[in-house]
């Protein structure tokens, strides 16, 4: 349990930084991005298991379609969630994408009351009627709705259910996804790179960065991954505030993104939300462990 919160926590404040280093790399594009992400993340994860010499679950899982369908599932969610959070903060949309990761855990208490068949308590639905309160103040606002919030949050709500029923561990699950990803990724970079061309070939310092996108997105991967199947999905929620509270900060004091009036009308109540949240998941585990 306590090993299972501290990787969890890692992997959500290196998640939360990640805008930082996205920042960096906008010059090649979010499309660009997200499949050199997949590309240097299949490098990375492959040489772990070369390293490791964990080989003999890929037969295993050419042997069972349903684990191949289950993962081509997770690595779908997993790259349109890149694909959108990129295109986010290369926009000046951080902190509308620190929403999405505010609300996840409240999506992890509708997925468990719809999929795992758990019953949210009194305090977990006041906390889902507050929050859709903000989400459709934030809407009036606007005129639309937060879509790039909401898509964050769904894609990755889903994503962390199906991780954390998945049958393979965090380095073969994460292995088995971006092998998926893999051919369709170098695919759609050569067409680009000779259709549109691309400024990541004739720059050598950007294409090293792009590189480090493999262990920058392998290793919080691989934590949340090992610290979703070791928790419950009530304190992995819990734990989930500390990425969009960096990312928030970041996009707010250091990117200057407008915060202010009726818009943080909307976050307040978000937080409301989570702070209902929280005190009633705490008093219910003092109450069962008392």
């Amino acid at each position: 349990m306590s090993s299972g919160m501290l990787q969890a926590a890692l992997a959500y404040a290196m998640w939360g930084l990640f805008p930082l280093y996205f920042h960096l790399v906008s010059a090649a594009g979010p499309l660009e991005i997200v499949l050199h992400r997949a590309l240097w993340s299949l490098v990375f994860v492959l040489a772990v298991l070369a390293v490791l010499r964990r080989w003999t679950w890929l037969r295993d899982v050419v042997r069972h379609p349903r684990t191949l369908a289950t993962f081509a599932t997770s690595a779908l969610l997993l790259s349109t969630n890149w694909l959108v959070y990129v295109w986010a903060v290369n926009n000046e949309r951080v902190v509308e994408a620190s929403l999405g990761y505010f609300i996840t855990p409240l999506i992890n208490v509708l997925l468990g009351y719809f999929v795992l068949k758990e019953r949210p308590r009194r305090g977990q639905w006041y906390a889902l009627a507050i929050a859709a309160a903000g989400v459709l103040w934030l809407t009036h606002v606007a005129g639309s709705l937060p879509w790039v919030g909401l898509i964050l949050a769904g894609t990755f709500g889903i994503y962390g259910l199906i991780r954390k029923t998945a049958p393979l561990g965090a380095l073969e699950g994460l292995a088995l996804e971006t092998l998926l990803l893999a051919p369709l990724a170098a695919g759609l970079l050569a067409w680009r790179t000779a259709h549109a061309g691309s400024v990541v070939w004739g720059d050598p310092a950007l294409l090293g960065l792009l590189a480090l996108a493999g262990p920058l997105t392998a290793l919080p991967l691989l934590l949340f991954a090992a610290g979703a199947r070791r928790i419950p999905m009530a304190t992995l929620g819990l734990l989930q505030y500390i990425g969009p509270t960096i990312q928030f900060a970041l996009g707010v004091w250091l990117f200057h993104e407008p915060f202010a009036g009726a818009r943080l009308a909307g976050f307040v109540l978000i937080w409301l939300a989570l702070v209902i949240y929280t005190a009633e998941g705490w008093v219910s585990l003092r109450r069962r462990d008392s």
